[in-house]
């Protein structure tokens, strides 16, 4: 009867061990999309660290100026991809119908840094429904993934499109 007893003390602790498993998994960085949204990627302009930037409103006083947001101009209508964040992330733009745009799924490393540098943006299967024949922009952002480097061309492939996304 010893052998019931220890193998039901165990129990609990292979439990434990196997939901610290299952919340550590689920707490690791995914390569899902962050964001998404219709229209180019938005680039936040970069200030100085350490320095107080200030501006006067219209009442004269003083406070702190939110940075300029600008839109990126993206080169034809052609699969876009930039750092955005200093590198932290990756926005990918790609045209094509407004009510059934094409969303990335998933950014896979298929080359790490220093062997290639080189992701996948995995494409899903088109709806099977009607869509509007306009021609629009849509950005999906992803956390860059650990395994590649912004002081590397990065290159990205998207369906049969081939972007080489510069230096950072």
């Amino acid at each position: 009867m010893a052998a019931p007893q220890l193998a039901v003390r165990r129990l609990p602790l292979a439990v434990a061990a196997m939901a610290s498993v299952l919340l550590l998994a689920g707490c690791a960085p995914g390569s899902g999309p962050i964001e998404d949204y219709p229209g180019l990627p938005v680039i936040e302009e970069e200030t100085d660290e350490g320095a107080d930037v200030e501006s006067e409103d219209e009442s004269g006083a003083e406070g702190e100026e939110e940075p300029e947001e600008e839109v990126a101009e993206p080169p034809g209508d052609e699969p876009y991809v930039i750092w955005l964040r200093d590198g932290g992330r990756l926005a990918i733009t790609i045209w094509g119908s407004s009510t059934c745009p094409v969303v990335p799924t998933e950014l896979l490393v298929t080359a790490e840094a220093g062997e290639g540098n080189a992701v996948e943006a995995v494409l899903p299967e088109q709806p099977n429904r009607p869509c509007t024949m306009d021609f629009v922009p849509h950005t999906t952002v992803f956390s860059t993934p650990m395994d590649v480097t912004t002081t590397e061309p990065l290159e990205v492939t998207i369906g049969d499109a081939v972007v080489i996304v510069p230096i950072k």
